[in-house]
């Protein structure tokens, strides 16, 4: 059966959510670097990323394969090689080294003990994410480009099958990307680990429990005057 409509989402927000992620990345290195600086107008600066879109068309029978020869050039020498590939790493390679070296000088300035330690936490835990981020992008990325150097043909079976499995092995550590964050910060960062646990037992788990009726539900007999109800009594006697 044909599913042109899954296979198109899957070429559009794939990529988009993708470069997305890969940006984000970039933009978070770059924001460390900026909010270390020791200059004011500098520690200002906001990023803003940009979406990028594409059209393609769908053809293949069983699976979802780029036909379009334009969208298929777009993938071959831009998005793979660029966008998501050196662009990212090199962004983040460069201004995680600029934050560090903005963190090395922060004991010559004059700033408070908390803010100083916050600072190199923080660059701390984004200077493991980019070189997390390396190891499980940049490996993909040199398949990627070496398959479109040196294109595959199907006669040669072996090589062929040799070549897509380290694809798909190196396309699975390039998935762990996108979750690897979280885990990382919760092992380098005590202070994340402090706020995670805060927010989870002090706010989420109170208002889940409020939402599922889990408050014990309590029988608190209710006391009447005495006085009065022995009036009542003699009003109805008499």
């Amino acid at each position: 059966a044909h599913f042109p409509i899954w296979c198109k989402l899957r070429y559009m927000l794939g990529p988009t959510f993708a470069v997305i992620t890969y940006y984000m990345i970039c933009f978070t290195t770059i924001d460390q670097y900026f909010s270390t600086h020791y200059r004011y107008n500098f520690r200002q600066i906001c990023t803003i990323n940009i979406i990028l879109g594409s059209f393609f068309d769908i053809q293949p029978l069983v699976g979802c394969v780029i036909s379009n020869e334009i969208y298929l050039q777009y993938t071959s020498f831009l998005y793979y090689p660029v966008l998501i590939g050196l662009l990212p790493i090199v962004i983040t390679l460069f201004f995680s080294l600029l934050a560090y070296r903005n963190v090395r000088r922060i004991v010559r300035r004059q700033l408070p003990i908390v803010r100083r330690r916050l600072d190199r936490q923080m660059t701390a835990m984004i200077v493991i994410r980019v070189i997390f981020f390396i190891c499980l992008v940049l490996p993909y990325n040199i398949c990627r480009i070496y398959v479109t150097i040196y294109p595959i043909s199907r006669d040669d079976m072996l090589r062929y099958v040799i070549v897509r499995l380290v694809q798909a092995i190196t396309f699975s550590f390039s998935q762990a990307n996108y979750t690897v964050g979280f885990y990382l910060f919760m092992i380098s960062s005590s202070r994340f680990r402090r706020q995670t646990k805060y927010v989870i037992f002090k706010k989420l788990w109170p208002r889940c429990k409020q939402g599922c009726c889990l408050k014990n539900n309590e029988v608190v007999p209710e006391n009447f005057d005495e006085s009065g109800n022995h009036n009542i009594e003699l009003e109805d006697a008499s």
